[in-house]
């Protein structure tokens, strides 16, 4: 079948609904669209449409492999587990199919195990007791199958700081001084590959030494991956029960830690490994837990941590398929705690799915005894080995699929899968190539599942229309509107003309592109504008004394009216008789504005400029303050308390004011007088100031008479003292020396 937009049309709808092949002329009215042949099956048939004409088109399941299951693994071939291998659904999109998956674990299934053990040096005592447990590891493998092999290797953390020291000495040796035996800092080493030998195992365990880093975390998702992704290296058998331990007692780096050490480059997930060491651990960073746990599935591996109590859950709630024990102190317990985890493993049954394809969905509903709901897994408890377990496998594809995909399906750690062929039943098979140039179709084309497909030249549900010089696209052109949908998907585009299709109330679509019909206005009261208009192009046109987006309101304002008399304060508009107000005034008037700046404030300078001509709107008052249209001087301002501004002057201005009806409106009253400071007294003032300089001029002058009488007095004890310290001899003469006395007058000498 041509894919033309009928077509496209028919197909989109067989997903939801069945086709009516049926082309008489009454099947779809004039200007109905074809897809209405799709619909339900009563619909159809109400419609006149007979069950030989009807398409439905089914699910087909087709199992083309589906070998038996083995009793046990003692086959000459690989054991089957799980049946049908291999199944080829071709589904109708939107409609599910279901059908049923069996697995039985066989008994003495093969067992590789890896045990993947941290050599820091906190794991000093544990490595000792690994040495002595080797025989006791075999034997218990023995114990779960004939077929078991081990296999061993050992890490530590990335040889770069501040992972481990650097310096040459430390790398050598880094652990402590006492330590004799230890080896050189390493990231991951496989030791031994997967080996039957317990002889080999004893042996290079025993050669195992303890080695260090500097902080807790330990490499530990490195060494996971590359244990998962290294198969040939480790030695991991196609089909065999495929076991990792871990054993460890701390934390690990994850993606990202690597920056810490300047490693910038993504982990790969792929083998690096040279003479036994990874050799790009220092070069790449950690792996995520995802990545890990995304190796492990697709490698089918089961990872056991045996880890101490602290570390319990940390990985295995991350990683699906795994078990958890807890160490003791020194290891001893390891072998209870493998048979203990490797017992809860065998003995649950996970069944899911790798990567699906786009649109398409998978669930399981377990059949066994205890089986939870369905879901995106399908999970079983408690199974013993030998024991037939089933699943419904339910696949829904939602849409068409251009080519076959294809899936696995099958147990988590189980190599065993089942593929699942894929394609989409989309195609309308029913085509009729007996007449070229159907009646139906005015003789020129054929009837394609009821439909036209009309000759070169000719176009229209019927082939009526002769396109002319003109093509087809510019025909269908004309009918989108703005680049969109052919006619809004509501008319057929007959020769570049509209035609558009009914309603079920009985009115049709209209206008140029079908854009407009008068049945989906917006309803009050289940009536189509409140019954009190008509609907026009998806709007109400509503009465004159009725409005609102439904006509549901009366013209009326009364209650948006203020006692003043005015509309929502003429801050807003009236609908529905409720004021809506401008943003930020409140209902029901409109009156107050909590959010809106305080007019004290924000009119204080138009009010410094009405009422007394200064301030910074003085030139151009009336222009700027336009908003404030009606003020006053007074003598008296009335009771309250009223607004104040200072102005140029530093004066105080008191004044009222009122809002308005209106957004920006105000009237004020401004009191005559201005509060002003003071003026200085200038006398006061000087005559303080030389009172002050002669008060500092009498004291800097007692300063100085109290220091130079001080100072003489200073001078006057030391004189005392020197004059206590002088030794006089006293000399007496016995005898007189006669005295003469001479006056004279200075008037003598005239």
């Amino acid at each position: 079948v041509k894919h033309t937009r009928w077509h496209s049309d028919i197909i989109y709808k067989l997903v939801f609904s069945d086709l009516c092949l049926s082309h008489s002329q009454n099947f779809t009215n004039p200007g109905e669209q074809e897809a209405a042949r799709c619909d339900t099956r009563a619909q159809l048939e109400k419609r006149g449409c007979i069950e030989k004409d009807i398409i439905s088109p089914q699910n087909n399941l087709t199992v083309t492999k589906n070998t038996p299951l083995s009793t046990n693994a003692f086959v000459k071939d690989e054991p089957i587990q799980l049946r049908p291998q291999e199944v080829n659904l071709e589904l109708r999109p939107g409609l599910p199919r279901t059908f049923r998956l069996d697995f039985r674990r066989v008994e003495g299934y093969p067992v590789d195990l890896y045990y993947l053990m941290d050599l820091s040096y906190s794991m000093e005592d544990d490595l000792r007791s690994i040495k002595t447990l080797g025989n006791e590891l075999f034997k218990a493998l023995q114990g779960i199958t004939k077929q078991g092999r081990i296999g061993f290797g050992s890490f530590v953390d990335k040889t770069v700081l501040p992972f481990t020291n650097t310096n040459p000495e430390k790398l050598k040796k880094p652990c402590a001084e006492k330590e004799q035996f230890c080896q050189p800092a390493f990231g991951y080493r496989h030791v031994l590959s997967m080996t039957e030998n317990k002889a080999d195992f004893n042996r290079e365990v025993d050669k195992q030494r303890i080695s260090g880093n500097l902080d807790s975390p330990e490499g530990t998702l490195d060494a996971i991956m590359q244990a998962a992704v290294c198969g040939d290296r480790i030695g991991w058998r196609n089909s065999s029960t495929r076991l990792i331990v871990l054993s460890t007692d701390d934390g690990f780096h994850m993606a990202g830690d690597g920056k810490l050490a300047g490693i910038l480059e993504p982990n790969d997930e792929r083998c690096y490994m040279d003479n036994q060491l990874y050799t790009k651990s220092n070069d790449m960073d950690y792996p995520s837990v995802g990545q890990v746990a995304s190796q492990l599935e697709k490698n089918n591996i089961q990872p056991i941590f045996a880890v101490t109590k602290s570390m319990e859950n940390e990985l295995s709630r991350m990683i699906p398929k795994s078990e958890v024990g807890v160490l003791s102190e020194d290891s001893k317990n390891v072998v209870e705690l493998i048979q203990a985890a490797y017992n809860r493993l065998s003995s649950k049954v996970t069944v899911t799915h790798d990567a699906l394809p786009d649109n398409v969905r998978v669930t399981y509903t377990p059949l066994c005894p205890g089986g939870g709901p369905a879901g995106d897994k399908g999970v079983c408890d408690n199974v013993k080995v030998g024991t037939l377990v089933s699943f419904n496998v339910t696949v829904t594809a939602d849409e068409c699929i251009d080519r076959e995909v294809s899936f696995l399906i099958g147990p988590l750690g189980i190599k065993d899968k089942m593929k699942v062929s894929l394609s989409t039943h989309c195609e309308c098979e029913c085509d009729d190539p007996k007449e070229k140039n159907h009646t139906y179709c005015n003789n020129k084309g054929k009837v394609n599942c009821g439909m036209c497909s009309c000759k070169a030249g000719f176009v229209g549900q019927r082939c009526e229309c002769s396109i002319g010089e003109k093509d087809e696209s510019s025909l269908r052109a004309a009918c989108r509107k703005d680049n969109g949908t052919e006619c809004e998907g509501r008319g057929d585009c007959v020769c570049g003309i509209c035609q558009c299709y009914a309603l079920q109330g009985g009115s049709t679509y209209y206008g140029t592109h079908c854009e407009c019909e008068n049945e989906s206005c917006e309803k009050f009261q289940n009536k189509l504008c409140g019954g009190n208009g008509k609907c026009r192009c998806k709007n109400c046109d509503c009465s004159p004394e009725y409005e609102g987006t439904a006509c549901q309101c009366k013209k009326s304002d009364e209650q948006c009216r203020t006692p003043s008399g005015s509309v929502c304060s003429g801050r807003g508009t009236c609908q529905c008789n409720q004021c809506k107000c401008m943003e930020g005034y409140q209902r029901p008037y409109c009156l107050t504005c909590p959010a809106c700046q305080i007019p004290c404030i924000t009119k204080g300078k138009c009010i410094e400029c009405l009422g007394f001509a200064t301030g910074p709107f003085s030139k151009n008052c009336s222009q700027t303050c336009k908003s404030i249209n009606d003020f006053e001087i007074v003598e008296t301002l009335p009771p309250g308390k009223p607004c104040d501004v200072r102005d140029v002057e530093n004066c105080r201005v008191f004044f009222t004011i009122k809002q308005l009806d209106g957004e920006d409106n105000y009237s004020a009253q401004i009191l005559k007088t201005r509060e002003c400071p003071e003026l200085p007294n200038i006398y006061a003032i000087i005559g303080g100031a030389i009172a002050a300089v002669a008060l500092i001029g009498l004291v800097i002058l007692l300063i100085i008479k109290g220091f130079l009488y001080w100072r003489d007095v200073k001078e006057f004890r030391r004189f005392e003292n020197e004059k206590k310290k002088e030794k006089w001899t006293h000399l007496f003469l016995h005898y007189s020396i006669p005295f003469r006395f001479t006056f004279l007058s200075p008037l003598m000498s005239l």
